[in-house]
C-alpha cells in the first residue's frame, strides 16, 4: 500500500525504477526521512510492506510491517548527502550515555568502513568521536573507504548449498516453494549504497536457481496431472 508519494507526475517510461533507499519499522522515522528528501527536492515514494517473516507471529501489527522509502537510483548520492547534513546537526546534543561513547577506536572505525550497516546518525557521530581521538577522516579518505566498501558489497553472497538442495527437493516434489527458492536464487538483486544493483548470488547458484524454477514448473504440472487424472 502506498502511504505517501512525492512524485509530481507519472514516471516516464525512460526513467529508472524507484529503488529502496532506506527501510524502517517505525512509520515516524520513514516520514522524517521523506520530509528531508522533500526539503531537498528529491522525489520519493513511501510504501508500507508486510514482512515476509514476522518473528512475533502476529498478523497485521506494527511489528509485522516495514516502511520503504524509495527514490531514483540517480538520487542516492544526493539523498545520502542530505541525510548526512541533517544528522550532523544533532551530534552536539547526544546524551552522555549513548552507546557509541563506549566504543573503541576499532569499533568506531568499523562503523565508518561499513556505513551501510549503521544509521546515518551513528556514522556521523562515529566520525566525530574518531576526530576527537585524533583520527580525522577527510573527504578524500571517506571517498576511498566508500569505494572500497562498494567493491566488497559487489561480491556475491557465499554459496549456500542448503537452499539449493532444498529448492531441488521442493521442485521435484511439485511444491510451490520451489518456484520461490528458484526465482530468488536466479534473479535476486542487491541495491548498493550508490543506487547500483548487482545480483545477490554467484553465477553457479543463479544457474541452479534457474534450473530449480524450471523443474518446479514440471514438478507442479506432474503433481496436478496425477491429482486430477488418477485421484479424481
Amino acid at each position: 500500500m502506498i502511504l505517501k508519494s512525492k512524485l509530481a507526475y507519472q514516471l516516464p517510461p525512460t526513467m529508472p525504477e524507484l529503488l529502496t533507499f532506506k527501510k524502517f519499522n517505525d512509520l515516524a522515522l520513514a516520514e522524517n526521512l521523506a520530509a528531508i528528501l522533500d526539503e531537498n527536492g528529491i522525489e520519493y515514494l513511501l510504501e508500507e510492506s508486510a514482512l515476509l517473516f514476522n518473528p512475533t507471529f502476529a498478523s497485521q501489527t506494527e511489528a509485522s510491517k516495514e516502511y520503504l522509502v524509495k527514490i531514483s537510483p540517480r538520487d542516492f548520492e544526493k539523498a545520502t548527502k542530505a541525510l548526512t547534513a541533517y544528522e550532523s546537526s544533532f551530534t552536539d546534543d547526544v546524551e552522555p550515555d549513548y552507546y557509541l561513547f563506549d566504543f573503541s577506536m576499532e569499533e568506531l572505525m568499523e562503523i565508518v568502513t561499513k556505513r551501510d550497516e549503521w544509521s546515518e546518525f551513528d556514522y556521523v557521530l562515529a566520525k566525530k568521536l574518531l576526530a576527537e581521538k585524533g583520527l580525522h577522516i577527510d573527504k578524500a579518505a571517506e571517498s576511498k573507504l566508500n569505494e572500497a566498501r562498494l567493491v566488497d558489497l559487489k561480491n556475491p553472497e557465499p554459496s549456500d548449498s542448503t537452499w539449493v538442495i532444498a529448492g531441488y527437493i521442493f521442485a521435484m516434489a511439485g511444491g510451490v516453494l520451489g518456484f520461490f527458492i528458484g526465482w530468488q536464487l536466479w534473479n535476486s538483486k542487491t541495491t548498493l549504497p550508490n543506487g547500483q544493483q548487482v545480483y545477490t548470488y554467484n553465477l553457479s547458484d543463479r544457474k541452479s536457481g534457474k534450473q530449480i524454477f524450471i523443474f518446479s514448473i514440471f514438478g507442479l504440472a506432474i503433481a496436478l496431472y496425477y491429482k486430477f487424472v488418477y485421484l479424481s
